[in-house]
């Protein structure tokens, strides 16, 4: 078995720290260097229940797409539940470690995932990262369906492309317009308005969309939007990443197991329908 070591190496070869945001805090939060890794489990939250399936499976290695500590702390006392975290995988001897915006921007990365998990082909990103001579890296991608369908039936596809949440998906837009070019942002996207006004695109897959940005929005131009939760947009990178890692280890010659957690570690556990009333 590799050590972890080695297995950080090839997460960052596939995902550079370099690549993340400057606020971000990506990289190994806890973990021996010399220890021997055979189970790397992929997860999108680093919460009790992730942590605790890990140990339930014997895994080696956590590696989520959220930070745990993203503002820093002064104590990882075990009085509060991120100190749980950690005082769990210690004593369990699991590592735990974070590719975020910096998995955002690989290519292939978690937009590209979220393309493929609602049917899309994927021709380029929404904001391409300067320093890629292909133009293939940066954040959202750009994608188009085999076949215009009506916006009706695209929002269908993507509530049955990603795995279920309470709230489900909502929609912004005619229901019976042509949708054939997409623009879509795994996780939080209402930053990226502009980018997709000026890509051109029939609608916008992402998450978290705001009131007065997604109406405004919707004046400023008329693009769809297909608004998912959080947690549903980025747990499709979790394959690829662990693909990914899996092919790494092939390379190598580790023996490596790797699992995506089904775990729902979205926040929203309900949703009540409202009656509709004109």
């Amino acid at each position: 078995m590799p050590n972890l070591s080695d297995v950080i190496t090839a997460l960052e070869e596939l995902y550079p720290p370099q690549w993340a945001e400057s606020w971000d805090a990506v990289g190994l939060v806890c973990g021996d260097p010399d220890a021997e890794v055979g189970r790397v489990l992929f997860a999108v939250d680093p919460v009790q229940a992730v942590v605790d399936e890990a140990v339930a499976w014997g895994a080696d290695l956590v590696v989520t797409h959220h930070p745990l500590y993203l503002r820093g702390t002064t104590s990882v006392a075990a009085t509060t539940f991120k100190g749980r975290v950690v005082h769990t995988l210690i004593r369990q001897g699991i590592a735990l470690h974070v590719a975020h915006t910096n998995a955002d921007h690989a290519d292939p990365g978690v937009s590209d995932a979220l393309a493929e998990a609602v049917g899309l082909r994927v021709t380029g990103p929404l904001v391409p990262d300067p320093t890629d001579p292909a133009g293939r890296r940066g954040g959202g991608r750009i994608g188009v369906l085999p076949e215009p369908m009506t916006l009706a039936a695209f929002a269908a596809q993507v509530a049955a492309g990603l795995p279920a949440t309470a709230t489900g998906v909502r929609v912004s837009g005619d229901p019976e317009r042509t949708i054939s070019r997409v623009a879509v942002c795994g996780g939080s996207g209402d930053s990226f308005f502009a980018e997709v006004r000026a890509a051109g695109v029939d609608a916008y897959v992402t998450a978290d969309l705001r009131h007065h940005p997604a109406s405004e929005a919707s004046e400023a131009a008329p693009v769809a939007l297909v608004d998912a939760a959080h947690w549903a947009t980025e747990w499709p990178w979790l394959d690829l990443a662990a693909r990914s890692l899996t092919e790494a280890a092939g390379k190598h010659g580790w023996q490596l197991e790797t699992k995506v957690s089904t775990v729902v570690t979205d926040p929203w556990t309900g949703h009540a329908p409202m009656p509709y009333t004109a």
